[in-house]
């Protein structure tokens, strides 16, 4: 009987640390980042966030010296990753962040995981927001969090969090995904801007959205849809640009004020362009305050294999816990994982 007993704890145990067996940290050694900490959220249904910010991490740790932690959705049965389940354990890592990189899409996180996130956004820490993030939350009216739904119609924070933190909420598609891609054109009264320094020819292929960033936001980048999937297709007869990456600053609790870099773009593939994943560094640097570290030949280089899934819904990889993607190495994320 005791012997029973025992290996149920044990069963119990080995089960508990496969369901979580801790956060994925990338952990800089040297370069202009050395002693910051970037917290990245990678939380989407469709756009493989889960694979994208894993790999900008790894560009912002190895390359620049930043200690980077990526936090996931998991199921907290088996501990593997499952986008947009809204459950992120960890994010009490927040509290030493120095950058919040949001990858998110409809979450309705539990208290005890949103509120590092409120209390970051309250000191008005620096942010990055990718693609869906304009919609990072879907919560109910009852929440004590409901100021922070796209949809939000109070006054005090209308739009929510996507309005109101990074510019703009979810309005509608502005291109069709896999048919059109996108080109980044550079507002030239901005090419001067330090975000811009050594960013050439982006270009990613997410199909567009349509913005109309706050007043005060400043416009770096255009969108232009494309009739095609490839740089050199034709714009879309139809679709004349709009925004596409921009800068504004936010106001916090009391006062404090963060700057915010957003984009509409970020989905797992689009980070394959050297330009777009230029542009994407550069803005997090910005937005710590260190343009002055920006130079245009920053080693911006992938590291590790990476291999991105066709983005869609539901495609994301099967059977992957957070440590899978440790170290330098290991592919992000692995071919042989289905995707079903």
């Amino acid at each position: 009987m005791r012997l029973f007993a025992i290996l149920c704890f044990s069963l119990a145990v080995i089960s508990c640390s496969q369901a979580d067996d801790g956060p994925l940290v990338y952990q800089g050694e040297s370069g202009p980042g050395a002693g910051r900490h970037i917290v990245f959220l990678a939380g989407d249904h469709e756009y493989r966030s889960e694979e994208a910010l894993p790999a900008m991490a790894r560009v912002m740790a190895k390359n620049l010296g930043f200690k980077c932690t990526v936090l996931f959705n998991v199921d907290p049965e088996t501990g593997f990753i499952h986008p947009g389940n809204s459950n992120m354990p960890h994010t009490d890592v927040i509290e030493t962040a120095d950058l919040l990189v949001f990858g998110l899409r409809f979450q309705n996180f539990p208290a005890e995981q949103m509120q590092p996130i409120v209390d970051y956004l309250e000191r008005g820490g620096p942010v990055v927001g990718t693609r869906t993030s304009t919609h990072a939350f879907k919560i109910p009216a009852n929440s004590a969090f409901a100021r922070f739904d796209h949809q939000y119609r109070g006054e005090e924070m209308k739009g929510g969090f996507g309005r109101q933190i990074l510019g703009e909420t979810w309005v509608s598609h502005y291109g069709k995904n896999h048919v059109m891609s996108t080109r980044l054109d550079i507002v030239p009264e901005q090419a001067d801007h330090p975000i811009l320094r050594g960013v050439k020819n982006p270009w990613v292929e997410a199909g567009g959205y349509w913005v109309d960033p706050m007043p005060g936001s400043l416009v770096l980048a255009n969108a232009q849809p494309l009739d095609g999937m490839t740089p050199d297709s034709p714009p879309a007869k139809d679709k004349s640009p709009c925004p596409g990456v921009w800068v504004r600053t936010y106001t916090g609790k009391d006062d404090q004020s963060g700057r915010v870099f957003t984009t509409t773009y970020g989905a797992s593939e689009d980070l394959r362009n050297d330009g777009f994943r230029r542009m994407l560094i550069n803005g997090s640097m910005w937005a710590m305050g260190m343009e002055d570290a920006i130079t245009g030949d920053l080693n911006v280089d992938l590291v590790g294999p990476y291999h991105p899934s066709t983005f869609r819904f539901n495609g994301f990889r099967r059977g992957v816990r957070p440590l899978d993607l440790a170290g330098w190495d290991t592919p992000i994320m692995a071919p042989s994982k289905p995707t079903k």
